[in-house]
């Protein structure tokens, strides 16, 4: 069963921030996925980071410090296999930064990315938890 927990990366690169299209759902996303059982939070975000772009940042993923909640609704509960009785999911947010010249080599879940300014992730992105964290990302120093 899935667990109540996700975590998510928001990859940035100087004033640029990666975002990433879900494949067959024509959606622009970050770097996210399920927190297993026994696995801490920053774990699973390291661990999504490989799986889906390749990037390893070691020990220099940034926690944000900005969990946020959102309710399942009945369809989105069934089609991504969460129990029928979770009524929410909690996302913890993580930053990277992305070293020079480095690009995303993509798993299966994505079909393309791009890298833009923030206003303009903002404006892309499809969750409203994630346009509101990149917000927060864009007002941190770098």
């Amino acid at each position: 069963m899935r667990t109540p927990w996700e975590a998510a990366v928001f990859v940035y690169r100087g004033d640029q921030m990666l975002i990433l299209r879900r494949t067959g759902e024509n959606y622009w996303h970050v770097v996210a996925g399920v927190v297993e059982h026994g696995e801490q939070f920053a774990e699973a975000a390291a661990r999504e980071l490989r799986e889906e772009s390749g990037l390893d940042v070691g020990d220099r993923l940034i926690d944000l410090e900005r969990p946020l909640t959102y309710a399942l609704t009945p369809e989105f509960r069934e089609r991504y296999g969460f129990p029928p009785d979770q009524q929410e999911v909690t996302t913890y947010n993580f930053a990277a930064e992305a070293p020079p010249g480095w690009e995303p080599v993509l798993n299966e879940e994505h079909d393309t990315y791009r890298w833009c300014d923030f206003d303009e992730a903002m404006a892309t992105l499809y969750w409203p938890s994630a346009r509101e964290i990149a917000r927060v990302l864009a007002t941190r120093p770098r």
